[in-house]
């Protein structure tokens, strides 16, 4: 039986506001500036929520604008974000995407899923939350909870985060594609984790191919 994706977005919806928010959703509640939503997304990478804050804060203290941007060296962007994961290298993107955005875009977030992709260390994943959260673009942003949470409840099956992004698209409702990825990743950081989900306390168990299987042992 092919789960129902409108009672798992309803369901969710009445429960995820339990919990806190998802970094980039919460900047997004801040500033809907694509280019904030674009920094901390970088930021957030192979990073844990709570880091990527407290980096973004301090960087956007120093600089909130790609103009503002290109101003730092290196060294100090990396003290700001630091201790994010491959904060090196996130200081050397950040520099260059904010360029990039000055020289290319005038100054502007471009709101194309191809230009956003053409930017340095921007892929898939980040360039569909810029599209959704920072351009108001309908945009299935996947991440490893909404790869994991959508096969684990046997709405698809893939193995791939692009995969699962595209089977996604066929058919999730369009409507429901911007507030899907908050709600699922709101879900996996709390009830649906990776190691020993908390599938007594959860919503969609009855409904869920992994949770009904659990519920009957």
């Amino acid at each position: 039986m092919t789960i129902d994706l409108d009672v798992v977005v309803s369901r969710l919806k009445k429960e995820y506001k339990k919990y806190k928010q998802p970094i980039v959703s919460r900047v997004k509640e801040i500033s809907e500036d694509p280019y904030r939503i674009l920094i901390s997304t970088l930021i957030s990478l192979r990073t844990k929520d709570a880091v990527t804050e407290e980096a973004s804060i301090n960087l956007f203290e120093l600089a909130s604008s790609p103009q503002d941007m290109i101003k730092l060296k290196a060294r100090d962007i990396e003290k700001a974000i630091y201790p994010a994961g491959f904060y090196r290298n996130k200081s050397k993107s950040i520099i260059d995407v904010s360029k990039t955005i000055l020289e290319k875009y005038n100054g502007r977030v471009p709101c194309s899923l191809d230009d956003l992709l053409s930017l340095k260390g921007v892929g898939r994943k980040t360039a569909n939350l810029v599209l959704s959260l920072g351009c108001n673009i309908p945009a299935i942003c996947v991440d490893t909870h909404v790869h994991r949470i959508s096969n684990r409840i046997g709405a698809v099956n893939t193995k791939t985060p692009e995969e699962t992004e595209f089977a996604l698209m066929k058919i999730l409702k369009k409507r429901n594609w911007i507030i899907y990825n908050d709600l699922l990743v709101t879900w996996g950081q709390n009830v649906c984790k990776p190691l020993n989900p908390q599938c007594l306390n959860c919503v969609l168990i009855d409904i869920c191919e992994y949770g009904k299987d659990k519920n009957n042992h």
